[in-house]
């Protein structure tokens, strides 16, 4: 009876001890897949530094598609400025802006979905600097929505000052010196 009830204490400690070896090889997958997309970009910008477009832009390839697969905002933001620095070494600077502003849009879902005001406002200045006006109004809304459900006031500060910042600058047509 004593050598039954040893072995049953054995099998229970063994399957806990599998249960916390997979728990801690989920969290290292998901670590890994957070950050999976890093080193293609490291070879990319290695690839632009010789010169090299059609490296690069093989490299960004499957850095973007490490970021699609890991499910988070981060490597989408990050393939998106990645893509804008090989569409200008590559001249295809137009064409990089429509599918960087594509990633980063969708880097805007993956943002609100994981509820990262983080992302929401890193998003937005991507979508700011490419001119993206409905976009960083559409992330500034989600934003607000999200420190307010929050209840976040360090968070509805940061908000107010993205937005603040944005509202102050200069419009497209103030470029031009449009005179009578």
């Amino acid at each position: 009876m004593e050598m039954l009830m040893t072995a049953g204490s054995m099998l229970a400690l063994a399957l806990l001890a599998g249960a916390a070896g997979e728990a801690q090889a989920d969290h290292a997958l998901a670590a890994d897949s957070r950050t999976a997309w890093r080193p293609h970009l490291e070879r990319v910008d290695t690839a632009l530094g010789r010169g090299d477009v059609a490296a690069a832009l093989l490299a960004w390839r499957e850095a973007y598609a490490a970021a699609l697969a890991s499910r988070h905002w981060e490597g989408l933001i990050d393939a998106a400025d990645a893509y804008l620095r090989v569409g200008d070494a590559g001249a295809f600077r137009n064409d990089a802006h429509t599918k960087a502003r594509t990633i980063y849009r969708a880097a805007l879902f993956r943002a609100r979905q994981s509820a990262s005001l983080a992302g929401l406002l890193r998003t937005a200045e991507a979508l700011a600097d490419l001119g993206d006006g409905e976009g960083v109004e559409q992330a500034l809304r989600l934003a607000r929505a999200l420190a307010a459900l929050a209840r976040d006031a360090r968070g509805e500060e940061q908000v107010r000052r993205f937005a603040e910042r944005w509202a102050a600058r200069p419009l497209g047509v103030e470029r031009f010196r449009i005179t009578r």
